[in-house]
């Protein structure tokens, strides 16, 4: 009870829902919370991967229940199929469904929380084992002893208090032959690595939990600190966030602030480096992560979600006519030219109604498009004239046209095409307006 009042893990008078395999950790649990008198009901899985074994634990925990007087929501699940179907590792389908269905029995029977059986030596497994994967700081901590509706109750124990408690207690339990073989990562650091390591530091278990308490607090500091260097660095405009090069190049610790800003957005420790050259590199150059491009752009680095391939495309056959796409809406009419002055915002653009012929086609750029910007006399590619109005990458990769009978004429919000302006001959227009998204 102190560990649960210290942690502020639940009141007491909360109902729990005890996760319960049958081996000696979860059902010395289950004896705790019945000899406590807190209110408590057993969840069991059975993965079907084990055969008779299974069904064993599950007939077990079923007895278990009945002795305490518990009650008991169990369940059965075709491990293997999910594995198979989500393209993942056994331990991996198995977490996944176990703690799907615990969540559902808590919302459905009402419990406030979910207890796991985790203890002191799973901690310090998991601490080492993100040591070793290099998971940074966040990593360090181990098992959290409350996260969401997930408590560990059990963490301030080490595994052979519980095997002494059970033994003294004559409680009995089962054993997952799993548990046994080093083909699993947790097992080899369990049965191999921590053993090694208490022979020359027999209290290693016990000093590394007490590290990974002050870690706890630590990255407490740490976040606070991160926290500030992302306000300085970080700022936000639209889909693309910014950070001003000169400033994060003068920032210590450089790699790890660096890291903890990009991390958000796919960024990998291999690719880290890569970034980071960026801040000495020439505009365009850029990084692709596996779910945004950080592009160097003047003074600046812009994250941007990874570019969509294969944009559609609209076809507009007649006016009036009115199209939503990715920068927002055109309003196409037709209408005399009459008296009124040519528009000059870039918004909207008036054609000679006699050179443009439907139906129009709104589509993306793309390499090797041309057309003849207003007031010249000569075709220019797209791509040079995006650089001569010193887009960035991103804002190029947004940037539409309209072409009627395989021509451009205009492209969308820049410049309308020299050949279908509006002249004094010109009798009838169509106007086009966009109008973006805020």
């Amino acid at each position: 009870m102190a560990h649960i009042t210290g942690q502020r893990l639940f009141d007491p008078a909360q109902r729990i829902l005890l996760a319960v395999s049958g081996g000696v950790d979860s059902v010395v649990m289950a004896y705790l919370f019945k000899q406590a008198g807190l209110p408590a009901g057993i969840a069991h899985c059975n993965f079907q991967l084990r055969g008779e074994e299974s069904v064993r634990d599950e007939q077990f925990v079923q007895q278990l229940a009945a002795s305490l007087g518990l009650p008991l929501y169990t369940t059965r699940f075709d491990t293997n199929a999910y594995t198979e179907r989500h393209n993942v590792s056994i331990q991996v389908a198995a977490r996944d469904l176990r703690y799907q269905w615990l969540e559902e029995v808590r919302q459905q029977e009402g419990y406030s929380y979910i207890a796991t059986a985790h203890h002191m030596q799973d901690s310090v497994e998991t601490a080492l084992m993100n040591f070793c994967k290099g998971t940074g700081i966040a990593g360090l901590h181990g098992i959290l002893p409350k996260q969401e509706r997930i408590i560990r109750p059990l963490l301030f124990a080490d595994k052979d208090i519980l095997i002494a408690y059970a033994a003294l207690h004559r409680i009995d339990f089962v054993e997952d032959s799993s548990n046994i073989t080093d083909k699993y990562t947790r097992n080899f650091f369990r049965h191999q690595i921590i053993p090694r390591m208490q022979e020359v530091y027999p209290a290693a278990v016990k000093n590394m939990d007490n590290s990974i308490q002050r870690m706890r607090e630590t990255e407490i500091l740490y976040q606070e600190s991160v926290a500030r260097h992302r306000k300085r660095l970080l700022s936000q405009k639209d889909d693309t966030f910014m950070i001003p090069v000169l400033k994060l190049q003068q920032t210590v610790p450089l790699q790890t602030v660096a890291w903890e800003l990009l991390k958000d957005f796919g960024c990998s420790v291999a690719q880290l480096p890569q970034v980071l050259q960026l801040l000495n590199s020439e505009s365009g150059r850029y990084v692709e992560t596996s779910t945004h491009r950080i592009i160097r752009n003047r003074s600046w680095l812009l994250i941007t979600p990874a570019a969509q391939t294969d944009a559609p495309l609209h076809v507009l056959d007649t006016a009036p006519a009115h199209v939503t796409y990715d920068n927002g809406q055109l309003h196409v009419r037709q209408q005399e030219r009459g008296q009124a002055t040519i528009p000059t915002a870039p918004e909207t653009a008036w054609l000679d109604a006699a050179k443009v012929s439907f139906p129009l086609i709104l589509r993306k750029w793309k390499q090797g498009d041309y057309f003849y910007p207003l007031g010249m006399p000569k075709k220019k590619k797209i791509s040079r004239f995006l650089i001569d109005q010193k887009l960035s990458l991103p804002e190029k990769e947004k940037v539409w046209v309209i072409e009627s009978a395989k021509r451009i004429i205009w492209v969308v919000g820049l410049r309308i095409d020299d050949r279908v302006k509006v002249t004094t001959g010109t009798e009838n227009i169509i106007a086009i307006a966009l109008k973006t998204r805020d």
